[in-house]
């Protein structure tokens, strides 16, 4: 794995998605294709990243150290800090030009790129990870708790984790 390579991946996923899991489309895309990354680690860091404490786009960094060690984590937190430094200079000029009608509509349809490229990732993963109708069980068990927002998110991965458990004696 050549780090430069490795970090502008995390950087240019970064720089082109608005936070949380948007950029995962672009990070799936570019680590599997290369062999670095398999659905499996992504499953994992977007678990970890959801369990752990802080902003949900740290998951990237459970994905440096699952594919790349140490340094890929380090590496994967370098590139998730530096958009929002540069944000700080940017937004300077933003406020002149926010109101422009060519500035929402171009807002308006980044974030809708990302939520479409967002569900399309999500159906890959969900395509590797679920195998049979009792993970399509366990899947649909665990939307509809989340959807409910009565049981905190770490509750419903630990029923989904008990329930697999239970159902395939892993």
């Amino acid at each position: 794995m050549n780090p430069l390579v490795y970090f502008w991946l995390f950087l240019k996923a970064s720089l082109l998605s608005i936070g949380g899991l948007g950029n995962l489309p672009f990070l799936s895309e570019d680590l599997t294709a290369l062999g670095w990354a398999q659905p499996t680690d992504f499953v994992t860091a977007i678990a970890v990243g959801n369990l752990s404490p802080g902003p949900n786009g740290l998951w990237s960094v459970s994905l440096g150290y699952l594919t790349f060690g140490w340094l890929g984590a380090g590496l994967a937190l370098l590139a998730l800090s530096l958009p929002p430094l540069l944000i700080l200079v940017i937004s300077t000029f933003y406020h002149r030009l926010e109101h422009q009608p060519i500035v929402q509509d171009f807002t308006r349809g980044l974030g809708l790129g990302v939520v479409g490229l967002t569900l399309a990732v999500s159906f890959n993963l969900a395509r590797v990870s679920i195998t049979d109708w009792s993970g399509v069980g366990i899947m649909l068990c665990a939307m509809g708790l989340a959807l409910s927002k009565k049981i905190p998110l770490f509750g419903i991965l630990l029923l989904a984790a008990v329930a697999g458990s239970l159902l395939y004696g892993r």
